[in-house]
């Protein structure tokens, strides 16, 4: 019989909800390879820069205006969606299924 794994930690660097998905999508998973945790940590840490800036973008607002009183989009919009183009790739890459299984073929029944 196999020693299961122990079960790894999240990152320190993480932040509280960038732990909290870390520990979910491992869970859920098993991430126990060293690949594995690498996309998984990756992914994480694109999730906590794309919160930081939504924290900003909601605070000062998606639009600025420059030095020549010019309106452009705020810095962190670049950020926000650039951190959740990485992020979706890192878990692509883990092969994570975009729809819950089914027990059945065919679309969902309706509500």
């Amino acid at each position: 019989m196999k020693n299961s794994p122990k079960c790894p930690k999240p990152p320190s660097n993480l932040s509280k909800p960038g732990k909290k998905l870390w520990k979910s999508l491992q869970a859920e998973y098993d991430i126990i390879d060293v690949a594995g945790l690498n996309y998984l940590t990756t992914g994480c840490r694109h999730f906590d820069r794309m919160e930081q800036a939504r924290i900003a973008i909601a605070a000062e607002g998606p639009v600025i205006v420059d030095r020549f009183d010019q309106k452009k989009p705020h810095p962190s919009v670049l950020i926000e969606r650039d951190s959740s183009a990485s992020m979706l790739k890192c878990f692509r890459a883990l092969n994570f299924d975009i729809e819950p299984l089914r027990d059945k073929p065919g679309r969902p029944a309706g509500r």
